[in-house]
């Protein structure tokens, strides 16, 4: 094996400790990809070559180590710089980095599709399973071999020549197809803009607004004037968003809304935009989900869903539409009256594009605060250097900054090391901002670098990615966070928290590796609970110009709102989940398209009917190109279990610093270090000394009563 090279992306993903351990993103170029992608693929085959007839050798007598060490090192290098691509789509995506990874992705693919389906490996692992050392393992050990052997089955170990042939050509075009329709996705977004000249056009919408709209326009135009435009209205959420909920013309915010609606679909095809006709997502849409149904057939299940819950924490897809019928039950009867509210406020009927505006209305009348009022309190270098003093009393960690020793791939991006009792324990990088022209939408933690332990070596600490799209500084100010930023910023901590703070050694169970999908959100939302917790959130909340504190009265409101409009943002939430499943339970009657299903399921999901035009699934990346498909209930799944986690905090004393070091202590010891070393429930139950309920869940969102 080569140990350098001037391909830089190889010889991170070959030699990584040569390099600090972390990429060297300064560096990377697209034309890097292919050629280091190709080295270690020839690297994969000759290994796997090596560790199939060492591990046949072996026979009964075969080790743990021989196994799964053995792969983990074989898989590596190329997990490796293929992480690095990935996170590059995301956070840098260019034509020439698309173009390089469209061509490499078929070729990763399928070589890890094949050694997924190893037969010699399989063998192995289940005579490791059989054998009498397997009780001798540590629990970690035994659920990693335990889960590898049902991953080798899902991924078509049992299937033989035709059969075999086409789940291997699915898993081909199901990569291929994802990737496109993400793709889709962001150059629909990128391509639609409103160019408003007039202050009517702009009536209601607040400076900070206007300021990044001429910003905006000022790139693609020319010089312009926050007070006096033009102002740009894009489909990237901190634009949209607020524009939704403060524009006062209503016919713009319904412009506005049906573009959003829109996106990827045939209806941004009619928009005559270039390249528009080649980004409708319709039939990527129909295609997925019929290659997704044919590999459950040969597989042996029922439905793509009965797959997805096979790996899952739920026990079955019966199970999860127990939890959906539980809460929409709660949930819905609330929904109506909370529509009822807006349309005794605006006088009229509502449209989907007048619920955001009415429900702020309702909100400033109810709480006399405005979004726009509260977010001078949340200054980004304020905010985050609160959450740093959280996680100091939770969990006995410092984090310190250490940005100039790093290659980065942008200037925003800063760089943390993490430390316990003066000894690093981990890092991450965090990039806040929106970049609409080259950066996905939305938030996200991925690893760069996943703890590891390896005989003979020193410990390889783990390394996160924390991705915001927050709104950027703009006219000298620093990023001022709507409220909702400033608990997303918490949520992917959460999930950052969870890979760095682990203590387990197994590179398959370290961190979030190995937890499964519909508990990995349990972290995250559990963080948020402390962004309406008054010491935390009035220790770091500070006007951006005064530095006054965030007032007492202002912070009781805010904790007030908590529960305003609850059960709409819930029944929403339950809706994305009853969709998604719906599509995953098998095929659709024929003559039934994917929009019929979304407006069947929002006759019991939606308190607004659903427009005979909304293309929302046409975008909905999540469950067709982000990992959630047949799982979107997991965001609630995990929600009980955060809610519960955070009500061991109240019960014992959320406003008492002794208790919350030693619960923090607790659920850093637990829920943080475990990761996928034990089942979630087991995980769970140690922290919280019982199974979980959905009372604190309901409580929180001030539903209880209604149950």
């Amino acid at each position: 094996m080569t140990t350098s090279s001037p391909n830089p992306l190889l010889r991170y993903a070959q030699s990584p400790d040569a390099l600090g351990g972390l990429p060297p993103f300064a560096t990377i170029a697209a034309d890097h990809v292919v050629p280091c992608i190709d080295a270690l693929l020839g690297d994969l085959a000759a290994g796997r070559a090596d560790l199939e007839a060492r591990l046949e050798q072996r026979g009964d007598d075969v080790a743990y180590g021989d196994i799964v060490e053995g792969l983990a090192d074989l898989t590596e290098p190329l997990e490796r710089a293929w992480g690095v691509v990935g996170h590059l789509m995301g956070t840098r995506n260019e034509q020439a980095l698309r173009e390089a990874q469209q061509a490499a992705q078929p070729k990763v693919v399928l070589a890890l599709m094949e050694l997924s389906q190893s037969e010699p490996v399989f063998r192995a692992l289940s005579r490791l399973q059989a054998s009498p050392t397997f009780a001798s393992l540590t629990p970690s050990r035994r659920r990693i071999v335990e889960k590898r052997l049902v991953d080798a089955k899902l991924s078509g170990i049992g299937l033989a020549g035709a059969a075999k042939d086409r789940f291997n050509a699915i898993e081909q075009e199901l990569s291929e197809q994802s990737t496109r329709f993400s793709n889709h996705v962001l150059d629909a977004t990128k391509a639609w803009s409103l160019t408003l000249t007039t202050a009517d056009e702009v009536d209601g919408l607040p400076p900070s607004w206007r300021a990044m709209a001429s910003a905006a326009a000022a790139a693609a135009e020319g010089p312009g004037n926050p007070a006096v435009g033009p102002w740009k209205v894009t489909l990237d959420f901190p634009s949209y968003g607020p524009f939704l909920r403060y524009a006062t013309r209503r016919d713009l915010r319904e412009r506005v809304y049906r573009a959003s609606i829109g996106r990827a679909s045939e209806l941004d095809a009619a928009a005559d935009t270039d390249g528009a006709a080649g980004r409708d997502n319709r039939p990527l849409i129909a295609r997925i989900l019929q290659l997704r149904h044919e590999k459950a057939q040969l597989l042996g299940y029922a439905s793509y869903a009965d797959v997805s819950l096979a790996q899952k924490m739920a026990p079955s897809v019966a199970a999860v539409h127990q939890l959906l019928d539980e809460l929409r039950a709660v949930s819905r009867p609330v929904a109506e009256d909370e529509l009822a509210e807006l349309e005794r406020l605006a006088g009229h009927p509502i449209r989907q594009w007048d619920v955001e505006f009415f429900a702020e209305k309702l909100r400033e009348q109810r709480y006399a605060y405005s979004e726009e009022d509260l977010r001078q309190y949340f200054p980004f270098p304020a905010v985050l250097e609160g959450l740093f003093a959280l996680l100091k009393r939770l969990f006995g960690i410092d984090v310190v900054e250490a940005t100039g020793e790093v290659q980065r791939w942008h200037d925003d991006v800063r760089f943390f090391r993490v430390r316990r009792d003066g000894q690093a324990i981990a890092a991450f990088f965090l990039d806040p901002y929106a970049r609409p022209e080259n950066k996905r939408g939305g938030a996200w933690m991925d690893d760069c670098v996943t703890r590891r332990v390896v005989a003979g070596r020193a410990m390889r600490l783990p390394v996160a990615y924390l991705v915001c799209n927050q709104p950027p500084p703009v006219g000298g100010k620093p990023s001022l966070l709507p409220f909702r930023d400033v608990e997303t910023l918490f949520h992917e901590f959460g999930h950052g928290l969870q890979h760095m703070l682990t203590t387990v050694d197994d590179v398959d169970a370290s961190g979030i590796r190995g937890v499964e999908w519909d508990a990995v959100e349990l972290p995250s939302q559990f963080m948020e609970n402390w962004c309406t917790h008054e010491a935390t959130v009035m220790g770091f909340a500070r006007h951006v110009e005064s530095g006054a504190p965030l007032p007492s009265p202002l912070f009781a409101k805010l904790k007030a709102a908590r529960t305003f409009r609850a059960a709409s943002m819930m029944l929403r939430q339950l809706m994305f989940a009853a969709i998604d499943l719906k599509l995953h339970e098998g095929p659709l009657p024929p003559g039934t398209t994917v929009f019929d299903v979304q407006r069947a399921v929002a006759k019991d999901n939606a308190v607004l009917p659903v427009l005979p035009e909304d293309r929302f699934l046409c975008a909905f990346t999540h469950i067709f190109s982000g990992g959630y498909a047949a799982g979107y209930y997991s965001y609630k799944w995990a929600e009980v279990l955060s809610a519960d986690a955070f009500g061991a905090f109240e019960d014992e004393g959320v406003d008492d610093p002794t208790v919350v070091a030693r619960v923090g202590a607790r659920f850093r010891d637990t829920v943080l270090a475990l990761g996928g070393s034990a089942h979630p429930l087991e995980v769970f139950q140690a922290f919280r000394g019982r199974p979980p309920s959905t009372t604190a869940l309901l409580r929180h969102a001030g539903l209880l009563r209604a149950a």
